[in-house]
């Protein structure tokens, strides 16, 4: 049945008032009882892929499902792009099209993970409302055509989205053969700039600074005589100057992302059964989302992340994100979506993986602590966008190299997966992420590109490489407990009380290891007026009154040993001016010879390294491993390193897991430094001081 103007807008305000209350009773319920949903525990890894038989160029059903039983496919995610087949009209709703996929599954013993398809909006709807549409920051408009290409707080977009939320739950939520719910798509901001958008940034504003009197004196707006008598006058984010509206700005869109998904899923759980769980896949781009916020109903944390292959494939871009998404709710994850054979909008990129590399990469996630690893997808498509984004089968449809690998990883999990699942990773090192920092120095650069997430990505790369396990720890909840070592790139945007936490870290016996500019602005963005680092100050042992742009300049006497070429600072030097500090590196230059490029403190019972300049890979990773086995992370009997990862956790029976995970393709040897275990794949006992080898990208699991 079609609604009239006057019964849509009865209903949207129906909706809105209830989206309130709803929001309302979640926070109450979050802030006030602190009640956090217990994390859902899986009997063994899951296996497989995004399957969309709506895709396929005719009706092969049966021999899909054929062929994903053969390879030993557990689990298919389905359904997240399909809303123009679920409502082809307005208010038509057919179903029976993925019933007959759904049944199909349940008979074949695979497992179904059901999106909500609300990321891609049906044509009907674009032509209705184009007002849904993204009007971006520069003016430009989106069209239809592509998908995510709307604003997520639009009520009839919400309106819409709930309805064909509710019936798909009631249609489905009873089927026993769905295990699990994705609740939309890779959501982010898209670039909404429009006017209501703008408007709920505004009540966003005036609930947290209550009035424009508290923005003229946080911000400084007398600057520039942009001083504000009214929330009337606020001015919109176009062309906006301000680094503090830019944060604030920012702030919203992580949280309306986190609030759309946050939304939906609170929609889904009030039909959800106690078995089911539900998730949101995330991009590994961490600023887009406040994952915090997202993550409160979620079960667990989805990942799609994507990497390089053959020759220009590097453990860490797997890994990384896995240590990130495992680290926000401290549980388990899923990876919905990874490489298969090629990835690419075109065809430029088509690098298909060596033989064991796709193998590598399941273990890889598994060993951070994923319970599911899904490809994307099935098979290739033949027409649209992602032409060239291949899944297990290639064009023609028929099992290949990859589908051989493919089959082998799944029969071995049938075989072990019971023992790798819900793996609980505990380690001593973290890295503090601020996505306030992040985008602080995305808008004052000091040089090209993302400086936050090259240093953060690189002291990351620094610990992965000398297979020291990491979490991450974030800023807006900093609970350093457990830890002995804190990573911590440039800390640009904090507060005080963050500031001061971090010293009383290392003050109790912690470490840490920070990078530039830290300390330098408070929790707006807002540049101290005291001497930086600001309140770290006595912690660091260190002030510093000037900075200055550099090239690159070499270090005196290569304190790191790390070689010509890779002994050098760059991009940016802090006059440091060590006070309780000692200097570990010096610049080899006549002028910034004054002044020490790394320093040490000893500050209560720990110690503190602050880098006044950004540094080499090599130096890095020098300074992070020569800190890690100072302090008994890692010792000289067991600290291997790239390109053999090791990784370990415990698993349901208080066993040990160990991985060995060989990222080359070259052979390698080493001697197992455990007591004693057994290769759970093959079943053969080791014991302590065996020599063994890994073959090129190959794997060895084993359980102490």
């Amino acid at each position: 049945m079609k609604l009239n103007i006057k019964q849509i807008m009865l209903q949207l305000i129906k909706f809105r008032n209830r989206i309130r209350k709803i929001l309302t009773i979640s926070l109450l319920l979050i802030c006030v009882t602190g009640i956090k949903a217990q994390p859902k525990r899986f009997s063994t890894v899951l296996y497989g892929v995004a399957y969309y038989h709506e895709y396929m160029p005719y009706d092969r059903l049966e021999k899909d499902v054929q062929l994903m039983q053969d390879a030993g496919i557990s689990v298919v995610r389905l359904g997240e792009s399909t809303w123009s087949l679920f409502e082809p009209e307005e208010g038509r709703f057919e179903f029976a099209w993925m019933d007959r996929i759904i049944d199909r599954m349940q008979k074949a013993g695979i497992k179904v993970i059901l999106g909500t398809p609300t990321y891609s909006i049906p044509a009907w709807m674009a032509k209705k409302h184009p007002e849904l549409l993204v009007e971006r920051l520069d003016g430009s408009k989106t069209g239809y055509g592509i998908r995510q290409n709307f604003d997520i707080t639009n009520p009839t977009y919400l309106f819409y989205s709930e309805r064909i939320i509710r019936r798909m739950m009631e249609h489905y939520s009873k089927h026993p053969d769905i295990i699990g719910y994705q609740v939309d798509n890779e959501t982010h901001d898209y670039g909404t700039a429009n006017y209501d958008y703008f408007r709920g940034f505004v009540d966003y504003m005036k609930r947290k600074y209550k009035t424009t009197d508290t923005l003229n004196t946080l911000w400084g707006l007398n600057y520039w005589g942009m001083t504000l008598n009214s929330w009337d006058e606020f001015p919109t984010r176009t062309g906006a100057t301000n680094p503090s509206y830019k944060l604030e700005w920012d702030r919203y869109i992580v949280k309306t992302v986190a609030d759309f998904i946050t939304w939906q899923a609170g929609i889904v759980s009030e039909y959800k059964r106690p078995d089911q769980f539900i998730t949101h896949d995330f991009m590994p781009w961490i600023s887009s989302v406040d994952q915090l916020a997202a993550d409160q109903k979620l079960d667990m944390p989805s990942l799609n992340v994507y990497h390089g292959s053959q020759n220009s494939v590097a453990g860490e871009d797997v890994m990384w994100a896995d240590d990130f998404y495992r680290s926000v709710k401290k549980t388990n994850h899923l990876i919905t979506e990874t490489n298969a054979q090629t990835i690419g909008w075109d065809s430029k990129g088509q690098y298909p993986p060596f033989d064991g590399q796709g193998r590598l990469f399941v273990y890889s996630h598994i060993a951070c602590g994923a319970n599911m690893v899904e490809y994307w997808h099935w098979h290739s498509i033949h027409y649209g966008q992602e032409t060239y984004w291949k899944g297990v089968l290639g064009h023609d449809l028929e099992p290949n190299r990859f589908y051989k690998e493919v089959s082998q990883t799944a029969h071995e999990l049938q075989k072990i997966g019971s023992k790798l699942v819900n793996l609980k990773i505990r380690n001593k090192t973290a890295i503090l992420y601020s996505r306030d920092s992040e985008f602080g120095l995305g808008y004052m650069p000091f040089k090209e590109g993302n400086a936050y997430m090259e240093v953060l990505r690189q002291m990351h790369r620094a610990a992965f490489r000398q297979n020291i396990g990491v979490d991450f720890v974030m800023a807006e909840n900093a609970d350093f407990t457990g830890y002995s070592l804190l990573l911590v790139p440039p800390l640009y945007v904090a507060s005080d009380a963050l500031l001061n936490k971090i010293s009383a870290f290392v003050k109790n016996g912690g470490h840490v290891i920070m990078s530039v500019k830290s300390g330098f602005c408070d929790e707006n963005s807002v540049v101290r007026h005291i001497k930086a680092p600001g309140p770290l100050r006595e912690s660091a042992g260190l002030y510093y009154q000037e900075f200055s742009n550099i090239k690159s300049i070499p270090l005196r006497d290569d304190p790191f040993k790390v070689g010509d070429g890779k002994n050098t600072a760059k991009d940016w030097a802090e006059f440091l001016i060590p006070e309780t500090a000692k200097p570990i590196a010096v610049y080899d230059d006549p002028f910034f010879s004054g002044y020490p490029a790394v320093t040490e403190n000893r500050f209560g019972k720990g110690s503190f390294i602050y880098e006044g300049s950004l540094v080499t890979d090599e130096i890095q990773s020098k300074i992070v491993s020569d800190k890690a086995l100072e302090i008994g992370i890692i010792n000289k009997d067991n600290n291997l390193s790239y390109p053999l990862v090791t990784k370990f956790g415990t698993n349901d029976e208080g066993k040990t897991i160990r991985y060995y995970l060989n990222y080359s393709g070259l052979q390698q040897s080493f001697n197992f430094f455990s007591d004693k275990g057994t290769a759970l794949l093959t079943g053969k006992t080791l014991k302590k001081g065996d020599s063994l080898s890994l073959r090129p990208w190959d794997i060895l699991i084993v359980e102490e």
